[in-house]
């Protein structure tokens, strides 16, 4: 193109032809930016575009999703009578469809006087793009029907999209017959038709199916080639995966970006040797590509290699922020997914539901009841108030900030209701202590017909941990299997050793273990560290913390849970020797912290604390309780962070009002006792989050029933 435009620039007048032929360059090397500057210019030096102008002009416009520019042309072409054009108007189809305006697409189709079979292929391609799948089928019956036209193979391909919109079951036989349909019209002889097909019986998982179709293409290209490994990536097959790419090679078939990209979900352990390969095969920068490779060191926890690619991109798509917010979150950082969120919002691009589903778990676990409030005004501002994932993901934010009425109400108004939506309010009620009540829930998700999947019985046993519910966690632990046909993951695994051991059964928690199919992970010890804890059991809790060492574990919760087990029993020396091997390795113990959100703002206390501007009316406060409270009730000596933000709490916000206060480890039982006493001595709802659950205090009365 250089070259082509040094020759352009000696043409003292150039005509119209010479003018399309440079915007028809740019615009098959993808130059698009370029395209429309020329077709600027063109129009600035008074030279008449005609009919094979706007075509590659609309198709720029389309790839940089330039909206405002395509209806300026739209206007012009309309104004300069090409708007009868086929050849303009399919262009416009297409531009429109691909911008998510289907109405407007429909439109231009349907005053077109004259339609080809480009036209129909276009309004059907742009239905299937837009997921309308009723519309794109009925289009497909209505071409062949009515107007008599026999589709070609991007007809084929448009409808192949529409069968993999369906159901397994519904969608395998529909491609069986669009196969049929396209072998005996001929049409199967296409590679891209042949390879549309393999796609499609992969998405069904019919690799049988697959394979053959691929054995049956006479020297199969790189398309078909990465139809085939996307298809073993997408049924868990890595190592076929991988096998192709060596046959590839072998073959001295040429990889390109898309084979690289369909690879990266199954080669997490050998990333960096496909990041590599893109590296000297000059595939980057590629959009895509990067984006995976961003999305493959997420997974396997590289998160510093994930953020340089992000940040060293030319040019990122809502996809490629979509993925590092995700990224952030996978890694627990939080406040700098919130960060980088807020970068999107400041920029060219708008979020869509997949953003706000991202990043609203960012908000629950940073458990801002207020901030979560301005991200649900945000969705509905936006127009996601009624997307179910959005809205999922708003029911347990609220639970998670401590809201749970407003939870509530958020999936009530949810009108398409999936597995997830009941699945998230059984976890949300569990949080909050109320077992039974999400048990009822579970019940009535399977009246309404919905077939409870892994999570609903993570959520389910989660629940019956928090609630002491165990005789209920074994019946739906081995109605898994037997009933629903799903084999327990370590999640699950998780959730019974937690039940068995805060019940006290640490035996039968240990003969679980030993018992399970699988590796136990350090969470799961850390589950049995904490029971043997809580029934001070040291000889289980060095068991536990044991095995969790081995695993090279985050040990900071096992020091300092043994330290308190040590410290308990009187046994000094062994806390003097934890607290040495901490001070070698770095391991500082987490500040206990307690916050408080009152009118549009948060306050946070640590134990004793005294930085606070009311601390002496707080302190005070603290002091009067003490003095009105007797010792057997409860005690308040200990200065303790949660109760100090109580203290606040009683002092800032109106008489009869709930207080909401939120810690970042468990309650101790001596704050537990003493918050049971200021809520009946107060005649205060007093609503307090540790680490696990939330606990409603009301009348000298606690929601968990004293068990946490």
């Amino acid at each position: 193109m250089d070259q082509a435009l040094s020759l352009f620039s000696t043409a003292t007048k150039p005509d119209t032809f010479l003018w399309n032929t440079m915007i028809r360059g740019f615009t098959d090397i993808g130059l698009f930016t370029e395209a429309i500057d020329f077709y600027h210019a063109m129009q600035a030096m008074s030279t008449k575009p005609d009919n094979f102008t706007f075509p590659f002009v609309l198709k720029s416009c389309t790839a940089l999703s330039c909206y405002s520019e395509g209806v300026k042309v739209h206007a012009i072409l309309f104004k300069l009578g090409f708007d009868a054009d086929v050849f303009i108007c399919n262009s416009l189809i297409a531009f429109y469809a691909k911008l998510g305006l289907v109405d407007l697409a429909e439109k231009v189709f349907d005053e077109m006087p004259v339609r080809d079979l480009v036209s129909w292929n276009s309004m059907i391609g742009g239905y299937v793009l837009n997921f309308d799948v009723l519309s794109a089928v009925l289009s497909f019956q209505e071409m062949q029907l009515v107007h008599g036209m026999k589709p070609d193979e991007f007809g084929i391909m448009n409808v192949l999209e529409v069968v993999c919109c369906l159901d397994k079951c519904a969608g395998g036989r529909k491609g069986k017959s669009v196969h049929c349909f396209a072998m005996k019209n001929g049409l199967d002889s296409e590679i891209k038709v042949q390879s549309s097909v393999l796609d499609m019986y992969c998405k069904f998982g019919n690799l049988l199916y697959a394979e053959r179709c691929f054995r049956m293409i006479h020297n199969p290209n790189v398309v078909a080639w990465n139809a085939l490994i996307g298809g073993y990536v997408m049924n868990e097959q890595a190592d076929k995966a991988l096998s192709c790419l060596r046959k590839m090679q072998v073959d001295l078939i040429d990889v390109d970006a898309v084979t690289l990209v369909n690879l990266l979900p199954c080669c997490v352990n050998n990333g960096k040797e496909i990041h590599g390969l893109a590296i000297r095969r000059s595939f980057l920068p590629h959009l895509v590509l990067e984006t995976a490779l961003i999305d493959m060191y997420a997974q396997c926890g590289a998160l510093r290699q994930a953020e340089f690619l992000f940040k060293s991109m030319d040019a990122r798509s809502l996809v490629s922020w979509n993925t590092m917010i995700a990224t952030y979150i996978q890694n627990c950082k939080y406040t700098e997914a919130l960060e980088l969120f807020l970068q999107l919002l400041k920029g060219a691009l708008d979020p869509d539901p997949f953003t706000f589903s991202s990043i609203i778990p960012a908000y629950a676990e940073l458990a801002s009841l207020r901030h979560g409030m301005q991200i649900h005004a945000l969705s509905i501002k936006l127009g996601f108030g009624g997307n179910v994932v959005v809205s999922n993901s708003i029911t347990h934010l609220y639970a998670k900030c401590g809201d749970i009425w407003t939870s509530r109400k958020t999936f009530d108004k949810i009108e398409c209701k999936d597995i997830v939506s009941w699945n998230t309010l059984i976890m949300c009620y569990g949080i909050h202590g109320q077992g039974k009540t999400a048990l009822d829930l579970f019940s009535r998700t399977k009246e309404y017909g919905f077939q409870p999947n892994e999570s609903t019985f993570v959520s389910v046993l989660r629940a019956c941990s928090v609630s002491g519910l165990v005789d209920e966690a074994w019946k739906h632990f081995k109605s898994m299997e037997q009933q629903y046909g799903i084999n327990p993951q370590i999640e699950h695994y998780c959730c019974m050793v937690d039940i068995l051991g805060r019940s006290g059964d640490l035996k039968t928690a240990i003969d679980f273990i030993d018992g399970m199919p699988m590796t136990p992970t350090a969470r799961l010890w850390g589950s049995l560290l904490t029971a043997s804890r809580n029934n001070k059991n040291i000889e289980v809790a060095e068991y536990a913390a044991k095995h969790i060492f081995e695993l090279n574990h985050d040990n900071t919760g096992c020091y300092v849970l043994l330290a308190s087990l040590y410290a308990n029993a009187g046994r000094l020396k062994d806390v003097e020797d934890l607290t040495r091997l901490m001070k070698e390795q770095g391991i500082q113990r987490i500040t206990a912290r307690s916050m408080v959100e009152l009118n549009s703002k948060t306050c946070s206390f640590v134990d004793g604390d005294k930085t606070h501007k009311e601390s002496y009316l707080i302190h005070k406060v603290f002091d009067i309780l003490q003095s009105q409270i007797s010792a057997s009730e409860g005690s308040l000596r200990r200065r303790h962070s949660v109760r100090l933000a109580v203290s606040f709490g009683l002092i800032s916000s109106s008489i009869g009002t709930p207080i909401l206060v939120k810690k970042n480890v468990r309650v101790c039982n001596e704050c537990h006792s003493a918050i049971k006493v200021i809520s009946k001595f107060s005649r205060r709802e007093i609503i307090v989050g540790d680490s696990k659950i939330y606990h409603h205090f009301s009348n000298g009365i606690c929601s968990c029933g004293d068990y946490w």
